[in-house]
């Protein structure tokens, strides 16, 4: 058995996240019916994480084995023809035969985007705020996010996690232009809400109504109603997964 991974990017707006639903249309699902209309076959695809309902990914890894070797370019193009209009496959890459997409990633990096001005271009992909929040005191607090490892206070009540423990490398706010601001975010690991739920909790320090310190306490706390409300998911992009190179069958390269 040969096992791929898929580099891909979606338009979550449609969907009720990465994941397959009972009930609504997921990313997962559309991807594993393309695959399975090309190879003629059933086939099922590990995604690198869950993504949720109106969340984007501008880089997803995912993976699916076959009986067979493929023409990987061949098969990235032809998905592409399958595929609807909001998903698209950059490349599909061999990888080693237990190579796993979700357990053997090293690192993933979200984007999350705030603006201060309506636009009617923006509002799909951002979350409008009608104050300015202190973006300074916002980034002293986010650095705290790198004393600790344990996130319940940010991560969904009653998931099926066995740890809620993440090594966070990276947060910080940057500016786009005049109107917009650009959260990034990267870790070993992700909770579900984790990131929406440290936004949300950020703002409330950027408006003044939580100190740096209080930021640290809600950390401490490890209890999700002492955090601030989720913001919604439509500004928040999945933009990076990595792995060691070892994952690759040798003289590949994953980028």
């Amino acid at each position: 058995m040969y096992r791929y991974f898929i580099y891909l990017a979606y338009d979550g707006t449609a969907y009720h996240g990465w994941q397959i639903q009972p009930n609504g249309s997921s990313v997962q699902e559309s991807l594993m019916q393309a695959l399975s209309v090309l190879l003629r076959r059933q086939v099922e695809v590990v995604g690198a994480g869950r993504t949720d309902a109106g969340v984007h990914a501008r880089l997803m890894v995912a993976h699916f084995d076959h009986p067979e070797p493929l023409d990987t370019a061949l098969v990235a193009d032809k998905l592409n023809r399958l595929l609807p209009p909001d998903i698209s496959v950059y490349k599909v890459v061999p990888v080693k035969p237990d190579a796993h997409a979700r357990f053997d990633a090293t690192s993933r990096q979200y984007e999350y985007y705030v603006t201060t001005a309506k636009s009617p271009f923006r509002r799909q992909y951002s979350c409008r705020l009608f104050q300015k929040p202190d973006f300074e005191r916002m980034n002293e607090a986010a650095r705290t996010l790198a004393d600790y490892t344990d996130f319940t206070s940010f991560s969904k009540l009653h998931t099926d996690v066995k740890t809620n423990n993440c090594r966070i490398m990276h947060a910080a706010w940057t500016q786009v232009d005049a109107d917009t601001w650009m959260f990034t975010i990267r870790a070993d690991r992700f909770l579900r809400n984790m990131v929406r739920a440290i936004v949300g909790t950020l703002l409330e320090v950027g408006r003044g109504k939580l100190s740096v310190e209080g930021f640290r306490q809600v950390i401490e706390q490890k209890d999700r109603c002492k955090a601030g409300t989720s913001v919604p998911g439509n500004a928040l992009f999945l933009v990076d997964v990595t792995y060691p190179e070892e994952t690759f069958v040798s003289g590949v390269c994953q980028r």
